[in-house]
């Protein structure tokens, strides 16, 4: 039996496709073992979002070759999509497989004969008929929650973004899919589900009558038995009024947004083309929060994009320290060739963007703080996930909170009450509600 490993760089899409490959890999009576062992076949699932994305690829990929010379090495994702010729010059290096092609890396392997310093390379340009296929799961890859992928691509083309090139456009999977899918899952015993893509809120936009609302409400009313649905990220001109209506108003959809800021000056968004101003961003913010009563809202945050002045930072730190957020994710701007900002004058220090981000770490963690003792004593729905000690547990709540608590029971995969009701080393500490 053939041994295959594979090291997943990047976003929650690309894990989500490695637990695909994982997937199909075992049904065809591959071994998986850690990456870190010898394996027959490394796959490295690589990331192209950052310069830093790029190296850590590349550097994985030397690793796997250093550790077994004589496996088949193969880079696949959204580097080797967007830069095949990058991949294939490092020596050693076996194959190289875009996201157009990767899922069909089973069949590649098996009908290719390799030579090592002659590296086979799939590129292909990713088309609008590219279908999304339904995925068959034979078994549990975690406890308790599960990624699927609804849609892939994404045609906005934010200024800084390489990703259009690395996807390809728009293309979602049919309602009748996903639903086979939950079904599957909910049937395997995971009990939350994540509906995850490169675009998440544009789903539907290729099929005929479709969109995230209808996918949600079909899926309440097709899959039945105990889970709860997550929602990845969602831009914020797609978060429409009947969207938050049925998150609000269903106990299987989790009280988690996750909204993509960038920035809150109306200058720096413009030349991002993000299409929307930092009053539209606070106005939906607050309806959301009102509405949706402990809802958590995350926001992206990008600092040091090009033109970035003093002023438009504080511009963006003054709206934050403003918002009811749960979490900012805080990133540095990175130059991507073949995007419009990469071109764009001036660009701003590393030793700057360093500072801007440390600033708003420091915020991050405040308004992390600050939602979590408003959320002390109150009635929380926890997903056990992780057994720590004898009677030491630990769960997500539905507006991502992670509490620990104990109880003499086995608690793993259940649904419990409990109510957060302080913060010891920077760790929530709940009781069970009986």
């Amino acid at each position: 039996m053939k041994k295959v490993a594979f090291h997943t760089l990047g976003c929650k899409v690309n894990s989500v496709e490695t637990e695909q490959l994982i997937e199909a890999f075992l049904q065809k009576d591959y071994e998986i073992v850690p990456f870190e062992e010898i394996a027959d076949i490394y796959v490295v699932n690589t990331c192209t979002v950052t310069h830093v994305s790029d190296r850590k690829s590349r550097a994985v990929i030397r690793r796997a070759i250093k550790r077994n010379p004589d496996a088949i090495v193969a880079a696949v994702g959204c580097l080797a999509q967007t830069n095949s010729k990058q991949l294939a010059d490092i020596e050693g290096i076996d194959l190289v497989v875009g996201n157009r092609d990767k899922e069909d890396l089973p069949s590649i392997l098996e009908n290719h004969n390799f030579q090592k310093g002659l590296p086979v390379i799939f590129d292909e340009r990713i088309k609008n008929s590219d279908l999304l296929k339904t995925v068959i799961y034979s078994r549990q890859h975690e406890k308790t929650r599960a990624f699927i992928k609804i849609q892939d691509g994404c045609q906005s083309f934010c200024s800084y973004c390489i990703v259009p090139q690395a996807r390809g456009p728009v293309r979602s999977k049919t309602p009748e899919k996903v639903v086979e899918e939950v079904n599957q899952l909910v049937t395997l015993g995971y009990k939350e589900i994540v509906l995850t893509g490169i675009h998440t809120g544009t789903y539907g936009i290729d099929l005929k009558e479709e969109n995230l609302s209808s996918l949600l409400l079909y899926i309440l009313d097709q899959v039945k038995g105990e889970y709860r649905i997550r929602l990845s990220s969602l831009e914020p001109l797609e978060l429409d009024d009947r969207l938050l209506d049925i998150v609000a108003g269903h106990q299987k959809i989790c009280r988690h947004l996750h909204i993509p800021l960038q920035s809150g000056s109306n200058r720096i968004l413009s030349l991002m083309n993000r299409r929307y101003t930092r009053e539209y961003y606070q106005s939906l913010i607050n309806k959301i929060t009102r509405k949706i009563p402990g809802v958590a809202v995350a926001a992206d945050i990008m600092v040091g994009f090009p033109g970035e002045d003093k002023q438009d930072f504080f511009d963006t730190r003054n709206l934050l320290e403003n918002l009811p957020l749960h979490s900012l994710h805080v990133f540095k701007y990175s130059p991507r060739p073949g995007t419009k900002a990469a071109l764009m004058k001036p660009q701003v220090e590393a030793r700057e963007k360093t500072a801007r981000s440390e600033s708003l770490l420091k915020l991050a963690a405040a308004k992390k703080s600050s939602f979590i003792n408003d959320m002390l004593g109150q009635k929380l729905t926890v997903l056990v996930q992780e057994h720590i000690s004898p009677d030491l547990y630990l769960g997500l709540s539905d507006n991502y909170i992670e509490i620990q608590f104990h109880s003499p029971h086995n608690m793993i995969g259940s649904f419990v009450q409990i109510s957060p009701e302080r913060i010891e080393n920077q760790q929530v500490i709940g009781q069970i509600i009986d």
